[in-house]
């Protein structure tokens, strides 16, 4: 699939729509999508309120769905977009996914990735952030100013 902006931004607009699921749920609205070409082949949004479970993140979500829709373990092919940096958590399942490439919107600095020194990603994994960022920020800002 050949990258470009616009691309990047229909596929961010399509977790944005997750991450507003998450926010309707009154969960932290963090949104996901996986797409092989030009195909969505995972979704996925925060549900660690719904199911009681710290590991229900978005990533999470779209890798197993994604997963499930190829019949495969390896994302090498595929793209996920996702609302916010991905956490370690996150990016450790990113690594065992070998996911091709990541895409998010805003860079979480107190639990990103990026935070933890070294590179937790497949040595080929292909990062781009601040894809609609100011969208992704402003979603999350809502949220946690709604909490207040």
């Amino acid at each position: 699939m050949e990258v470009t902006r616009e691309k990047d931004e229909k596929y961010m607009r399509l977790a944005l729509e997750e991450a507003k699921i998450a926010f309707n749920e009154e969960e932290v609205p963090v949104g996901a999508v996986i797409v092989a070409g030009d195909r969505v082949v995972g979704r996925g949004h925060n549900l660690v309120e719904t199911l009681t479970d710290v590991t229900a993140h978005a990533e999470i979500q779209a890798i197993t769905a994604a997963s499930s829709t190829i019949g495969g373990k390896y994302l090498n092919d595929c793209t996920l977009y996702v609302t916010v940096e991905p956490c370690p958590m996150c990016a450790g399942a990113l690594a065992w996914s070998q996911i091709g490439r990541i895409v998010y919107g805003v860079s979480d600095p107190k639990r990103g990735f990026s935070t933890i020194s070294g590179n937790m990603l497949h040595p080929r994994t292909v990062v781009t952030s601040g894809v609609l960022a100011e969208e992704c920020e402003r979603l999350m800002k809502e949220f946690f100013a709604k909490l207040r």
